[in-house]
């Protein structure tokens, strides 16, 4: 017997720059918000049977609201459908963002390592841009997400 055969793709999400900075991010990126715009989007651009082919493997597995990456499984047969669909999501609620592929892989494994040195090194960034205003809770927030990471599974 033929186990079934999953993609992972690494996707970062870029938040629009121009939009008005009032305190936080006007959205915080969840699960529920990053799969509900890409159903959406599948829904618009290949309609409800694309839609209906997708659904039995997508899922989006992680989200981290501080590095703005998302890994998302779909099916091997799904996945050129699906990227397509992500690379058209032009907003997740009112705000307009982007996804960017960083990683495609055919394990969660491999999945799972790059995710972790491109978080790493995002939140790297993220120290640097925020400096002496970085909390405790931030710090503590991203330990959780990392431990998420590395307990990821099918």
């Amino acid at each position: 017997m033929v186990g079934f055969k999953n993609r992972y793709l690494v996707m970062e999400v870029f938040l629009d720059p121009n939009r008005d900075l009032v305190g936080d991010d006007p959205i915080i990126i969840t699960q529920f918000n990053v799969a509900k715009a890409i159903k959406d989007s599948i829904l618009v651009n290949y309609g409800e049977c694309g839609l209906a082919s997708s659904l039995g493997s997508l899922q989006v597995k992680y989200v981290n609201p501080i590095t703005k990456l998302c890994i998302i499984r779909t099916s091997r047969e799904e996945y050129q459908k699906v990227w397509s669909a992500i690379t058209m999501v032009r907003s997740i609620g009112n705000c307009p963002v982007l996804f960017n592929l960083l990683d495609l892989s055919g394990s969660i494994k491999a999945c799972k390592s790059a995710a972790l040195k491109c978080d790493e090194l995002k939140f790297e960034q993220y120290k640097l841009v925020v400096g002496d205003r970085l909390s405790e809770d931030v710090t503590k927030h991203m330990q959780n997400c990392l431990e998420k990471i590395k307990i990821l599974e099918h």
